[in-house]
């Protein structure tokens, strides 16, 4: 038995016995003399059962989601509902089978099964109420021992109050808060457990310069979710920090009971972006919780963070597919990992080959797979044709038929927005690998609890490995230029967290629906979804606002230089064919695309090609192939003279 477990043990025994001690004792407060010595004649008979009728009450009440450190509300509530539900069974049970036909008198009575509901409800709620208060008192007097960091923090009250239970529980450590800041003016004059609001945030400075002489030196900024949003302008606030020689942090994660708060350094790349989409956490939970999850690339920026987001939705178990040692070592060690309930393992392996790929599956029987391996770098494959063709197109059909085949509930493919329309060989290995996704889902189609495949697309990735933005921070770092390829490029961007919690969404809806036919619900069975990235950003425009938040002026202090754009870009991306109809799934972040297929026969014949293509070192042919397979994607070599013809694709009827 592990400690959580023990801990939980502990305190079901708990109430078991303060449910004994509250009958116990309501009989002793209630009667006295022949009335008590009768009635405790009985109580040997009547307590057992009633204290195990109570632990399953005191289960279906939830009593033990949560732990007494975080006992609040919603907790109080559940044991004010499992005593009143214990109360009202005692009511039946003495004027209905326990009647005075049967004893000649109650054996409670209504007065003393009041008692009891109030005895009981004090003796469950004291104790946790009790426990959390000298938690409480524990970390304040931490607080003001340890050397903490004197720290202002800024935002709305209502989220610096949740900061505040999250440094008073000791989730959130080293911060000493001093005061508030607030961009609202109507947030003045109030206070949030005992921290007063001191200003806007227009009055940093002053603030700043007050504490300096009392003594009092601030050494730290925190940011709240509030703080960042367009009406608080954030521009502005990283400036002043940085003027004022500050670091500013963000909080990037507070769970449910302050859980799992984390803190950052604040990045330019955080104030880049639109509003994150609200998550449904509750959805994504019931979808993960107690399953098996394999991720492949685990190692990388989208496969890591889906890692983290399975273990934080509370997966019983989680395989690291990866074929480099250093990046499976990177994740395995990710301190989120490490401290979850969930078991963790990795193996190297490489999905270019087959039979480890399948190995690996039969063995470990994930119930979920999200098949993050690929390369993705648009002018390193249009180099590099035939490693991308091994890794993108043969890669993805041996995870995803190994996943089949080890009887996988949901298969998510990671594709990109490059794969619409695509004009480099990463757009169209990507909507190959999509497409064998989808001839593989219709395959399955209408078979009650069949394997659903999806792929899920979007575009570019705050931070993730050769993003625009690190690149653009390194050479503002050096002093420029900062390089452009075109100025008119536009992309899309959004983070990782939101990018990996909308991959698990889209996942959760793909799941709803395995068990619909197309004639019965054709509608509802998408095999592509894709995210909604917002506004795209211009790439320039992101240059000039970068070189700003850092402190510069462009074309003053920093250049910004256009350099040209590479082989296989293109200026815009698009998430939607202009032949492939889309609907909405009634999820916020999420769309879907009917899918547009060639059946598994036809996608068959198109890989033997490709096997040929590579093995032949025939760019040309595998061009071709992908020209008939993927109409819109337009071939740069000499056309080869096919064996066979191969089929169009064509799209489902729904």
């Amino acid at each position: 038995m592990n400690r959580q477990d023990f801990k939980k043990t502990l305190i079901i025994v708990h109430d078991l016995v303060m449910t004994g001690v509250a009958v116990v004792a309501t009989f002793f407060v209630r009667f006295e003399g022949t009335f008590l010595s009768e009635r405790l004649v009985h109580l040997p008979l009547f307590l057992p059962p009633f204290i195990a009728f109570a632990g399953v009450v005191y289960w279906f009440s939830q009593l033990y989601r949560s732990k007494w450190r975080f006992a609040s509300l919603p907790d109080l509530f559940n044991i004010f509902r499992a005593s009143g539900i214990l109360a009202m069974t005692l009511l039946v049970v003495d004027y209905i089978l326990v009647s005075p036909q049967l004893l000649g008198t109650f054996f409670f009575g209504k007065i003393s099964i009041a008692l009891y509901w109030l005895i009981q409800m004090f003796l469950l709620g004291g104790p946790r109420l009790a426990f959390r208060y000298l938690k409480y008192a524990r970390s304040r007097n931490h607080l003001q021992r340890d050397a903490s960091t004197p720290t202002l923090l800024l935002g709305r009250i209502s989220d610096v109050e949740v900061i505040l239970r999250a440094i008073e529980a000791g989730t959130v450590k080293k911060i000493q808060p001093r005061g508030i800041l607030s961009y609202r003016s109507d947030d003045l004059g109030q206070s949030m457990r005992g921290i007063p609001v001191l200003g806007t945030f227009d009055d940093m400075d002053q603030v700043v310069q007050d504490f300096q002489e009392r003594g009092i030196p601030i050494r730290r900024l925190l940011a709240t979710p509030s703080a960042l949003t367009p009406e608080a302008n954030p521009d502005m606030l990283l400036a002043r920090a940085r003027r004022l020689g500050l670091p500013l942090v963000r909080v990037t994660s507070l769970g449910e009971g302050m859980r799992n708060a984390e803190l950052a350094p604040l990045e330019i790349e955080d104030l880049l972006l639109r509003p994150t989409v609200q998550i449904d956490r509750q959805r994504l939970e019931t979808f993960i919780r107690g399953k098996r999850v394999l991720v492949t690339g685990g190692g990388g920026s989208i496969g890591s963070e889906i890692c983290t987001r399975a273990v934080a939705f509370g997966a019983s178990d989680l395989l690291i597919l990866e074929s480099s040692e250093p990046s499976l070592h990177h994740i395995l060690e990710n301190p989120t990992l490490l401290s979850s309930d969930t078991r963790v393992d990795g193996v190297i392996a490489d999905v270019r080959d087959r039979e480890r790929v399948r190995e690996v599956m039969s063995e470990f029987r994930p119930e979920v797979v999200f098949h993050a391996a690929a390369l993705k770098h648009v002018p390193y494959l249009e180099k590099n044709w035939t490693e991308g063709i091994k890794t993108n197109v043969f890669g993805s059909v041996n995870v995803a038929d190994a996943a089949v085949e080890a009887g996988a509930d949901t298969i998510v493919m990671i594709s990109t927005d490059k794969a619409i329309d695509p004009v480099s060989m990463l757009g169209a290995t990507k909507r190959f690998a999509e497409m064998y996704g989808q001839a593989l889902d219709a395959e399955f189609m209408g078979r009650n609890g069949a394997t659903r495949t999806i792929a899920v697309r979007f575009g570019n990735v705050l931070g993730s490995v050769g993003s625009v933005v690190p690149k653009f921070k390194a050479q503002i770092a050096r002093g420029g230029p900062v390089t452009v390829t075109h100025p008119d490029m536009v992309r899309y961007f959004m983070t990782t967290r939101e990018a990996a919690d909308l991959v698990l969404t889209s996942a959760s809806h793909a799941e709803e629906s395995r068990s619909l036919t197309e004639r019965s619900n054709g509608d509802e069975r998408a095999s592509v979804y894709v995210l909604k990235m917002g506004q795209p950003v211009r790439i320039y425009e992101l240059a000039e606002r970068m070189i700003r938040l850092a402190g510069y002026e462009p074309g003053e202090d920093i250049e910004i230089a256009v350099t040209g754009a590479r082989a296989g870009e293109r200026l815009h991306e698009i998430l939607f064919a202009r032949e492939e109809p889309r609907t909405e799934i009634g999820i916020d972040g999420v769309m879907a695309a009917k899918p547009i297929f060639a059946d598994r026969q036809r996608v068959e014949a198109w890989l033997t090609m490709l096997a040929r293509a590579i093995a032949d070192g025939d760019r040309a042919l595998a061009e071709r192939v992908f020209e008939e397979a993927i109409p819109e994607f337009k071939r740069r070599t000499p056309a080869p003279q096919l064996a066979a013809p191969v089929p169009q694709a064509r799209r489902a009827s729904n």
